[in-house]
């Protein structure tokens, strides 16, 4: 490429004197870091599945641009920020690293948006989900690619209380991502006439849920909401099946489900969950083919998480063949203009604020009866356009946008 060889050429003349937007093109390679959780509650949803789904995409490219190599490297935050603070700036100082991806866990997230910002590197998310990395916390570098906590939560709050589910009570997990979730699908629920009748705050990773679901049970709440993700998902609603919520007339809402989530549960206990994704193997020819190379690889069908990673590379590095550069600049210019159109969305617009606008989908947990076989675990409901799904990001908050 000639952008990278005369950059490299540059900073050997300068003696490194060169500043970091040109640093990173120095050992002439394209250098994609995989930020994720690959031991904790987030590593089945993400892990090293996403660094699997990034492979994937460079491997579409022959794992080179223009014959500069595509080098993918994975470290673990382990869900602390100020680990994934740690590590993202080391990447981009010292090992030369042009991009960040994934990063599950929100908190996380917005300290990588935060460097990413301030060192020119572009920031593709996958895993997070707080409003506000698209909002008061975005960046011209960054990019929301799969879900956010107002598109996931709006979805599954409207569908239960257009069916009666008016009365609300959440188990939230205590940190950005959590709050974050919680307060989409409250403002929904008031919205639409529907009423909280309060909400318990549950430490990362927990493993017994027992006191704060005897809370959710006296509440006398139509719904229990479940403001978290990933293992904690999982415990919760196994926990809550044996305290007999649901025999008891609750309606579980998992605000964010992911197959793997139902994989684990299995069907006897997930059936009837209604969720939102933005990715389902099972949706099309496309995407079956797709999830078959990824299964070949993991011995797992994808979740939406490690789905978007791949879309969000796939699309990054569409930009860098098509600008002839890795300049954060004008890739990120590049990728703003075009549309998505990948085996996960077709024609999905990027904003302004980095929020990529792919279609949303209503899906209810299929009865045991009802499944063909393993990971044949969802019917679709709905289908909600990227529009609809997504707060407008004129309405963000994002100071990009004003």
């Amino acid at each position: 490429m000639k952008g990278i060889v005369l950059a490299a050429a540059l900073g050997v003349v300068m003696g490194g004197m060169s500043g970091p937007a040109s640093a990173q093109m120095s050992d002439g390679k394209i250098k994609i870091g995989v930020l994720s959780d690959l031991t904790g509650v987030y590593s089945d949803i993400n892990g090293e599945g996403s660094a699997t789904a990034a492979r994937l995409a460079a491997e579409e490219f022959g794992n080179a641009i223009n014959g500069t190599p595509v080098e993918i490297v994975v470290a673990d935050h382990q869900n602390k920020a100020d680990v994934a603070a740690s590590i993202a700036r080391k990447w981009v100082d010292a090992e030369q690293v042009d991009v960040i991806a994934d990063v599950p866990n929100s908190a996380a997230a917005l300290a990588v948006q935060d460097i990413t910002r301030e060192r020119k590197r572009i920031f593709l998310m996958s895993g997070p989900g707080a409003v506000d990395l698209t909002g008061k916390a975005c960046s011209p570098y960054g990019f929301m690619w799969t879900w956010d906590t107002h598109s996931v939560s709006a979805t599954t709050a409207r569908a239960l209380v257009a069916k009666g589910d008016k009365s609300w009570f959440f188990v939230t997990a205590d940190y950005a991502f959590g709050h974050s979730l919680e307060d989409e699908a409250s403002k929904t629920v008031k919205a639409l006439g529907g009423t909280v009748k309060g909400g318990v705050r549950v430490p990362l990773a927990t493993s017994d849920f027992s006191s704060f679901l005897v809370q959710a049970q006296g509440a006398g709440a139509k719904v229990v909401a479940l403001a978290n993700a990933g293992g904690d998902t999982i415990n919760s609603v196994k926990q809550a099946n044996e305290f007999g919520l649901p025999q008891g007339g609750q309606t579980l809402a998992g605000l964010l489900l992911n197959i793997n989530d139902i994989h684990a549960l299995t069907l006897p206990v997930a059936q009837g969950l209604i969720m939102s994704n933005s990715f389902y193997w099972d949706m099309n020819d496309e995407t079956r083919a797709w999830s078959r190379k990824f299964e070949a690889k993991t011995g797992r069908k994808p979740s939406m998480n490690q789905a978007g990673v791949y879309s969000a590379v796939r699309h990054y590095l569409q930009a860098v063949k098509d600008v002839g550069t890795d300049d954060a600049d004008k890739v990120a210019e590049k990728m703003r203009a075009t549309p998505v159109n990948d085996m996960m969305m077709k024609n999905a617009a990027i904003g302004r604020n980095g929020r990529v606008f792919g279609n949303m989908y209503l899906f209810e947990v299929k009865k045991p009866a009802e499944s063909k076989g393993a990971w044949d675990y969802l019917r679709l409901v709905e289908t909600v356009p990227g529009k609809d799904a997504y707060i407008p990001e004129a309405q963000s908050g994002c100071p990009l946008v004003r």
